[in-house]
């Protein structure tokens, strides 16, 4: 690993020991003694996802072949990197990033990640989802850009949170059934530069029916983007 990365790693580290200290040595979860922002017993009840995966979408698919899904109606986007299946504990702590302003959460959930990377693709560049104005006005800040940070630090990647708008208000995804969430999204997103030739990195906080992050890789990709993948802390796994 190159000498950059190492200290952009060694700063996401820092980043979380400072947050384990703004918590007071205490598990954000279940306030009992901790070294970092949770105790070893809530981090083991953290829901990770198995490792056989399609590489498109991150859900469940034998030998880690892209799913029939996929397949059948491919996404515009190139691969998902995910973590976490949103689920308890996982959806607690993002809700507390997204919603509680816990943004010392950030450099932790985003750390989650890392691993599922492969360093041997280029990023050139990494943008956060980014939000509706009035909601970036209520909420004071932007939870996928707050993740991003430490996420292109570590790859020692461009962060450019510029470089996607958001072109319309629309009501939230996670208000909308699945079937509507894709025409929620239909044009409300811009590029506001060319992108020839780049590999871009989506960061957010959660993937469930993927519509958002879809529409996003295409415009992306009409800007000249050549391959796109999301990076989620977490995966909504799809209802049985």
């Amino acid at each position: 690993m190159k000498d950059s990365t190492l200290k952009k790693l060694h700063g996401l580290w820092d980043g979380r020991k400072f947050a384990s200290l703004l918590f007071g040595g205490s598990c954000f979860l279940c306030r009992g003694p901790a070294r970092d922002i949770l105790c070893a017993d809530c981090g083991l009840e953290l829901p990770r996802l198995a490792p056989k995966r399609c590489p498109r979408c991150a859900l469940a698919s034998p030998g880690n072949a892209v799913c029939g899904r996929c397949l059948v109606e491919a996404p515009r986007y190139d691969a998902t990197v995910a973590a976490l299946a949103y689920q308890f504990p996982a959806d607690a702590l993002i809700h507390a990033l997204k919603f509680r302003g816990e943004l010392a959460l950030a450099p932790f959930l985003s750390h989650l990640l890392l691993p599922g990377v492969d360093r041997r693709i280029a990023v050139h560049l990494v943008i956060p989802v980014p939000l509706a104005g009035k909601r970036l006005r209520e909420r004071g800040y932007n939870q996928a850009l707050e993740l991003a940070r430490p996420l292109a630090a570590a790859l020692d990647a461009p962060l450019d949170f510029g470089a996607c708008e958001r072109t319309r208000e629309s009501p939230p995804q996670s208000d909308l059934p699945w079937a509507e969430r894709a025409r929620n999204v239909r044009g409300a997103f811009r590029c506001t530069r060319a992108l020839h030739g780049a590999s871009v990195a989506v960061v957010d906080d959660v993937m469930t029916t993927g519509a958002t992050l879809d529409e996003i890789a295409g415009v992306l990709k009409a800007a000249g983007a050549t391959r796109v993948v999301n990076y989620v802390v977490a995966r909504t796994l799809p209802p049985n």
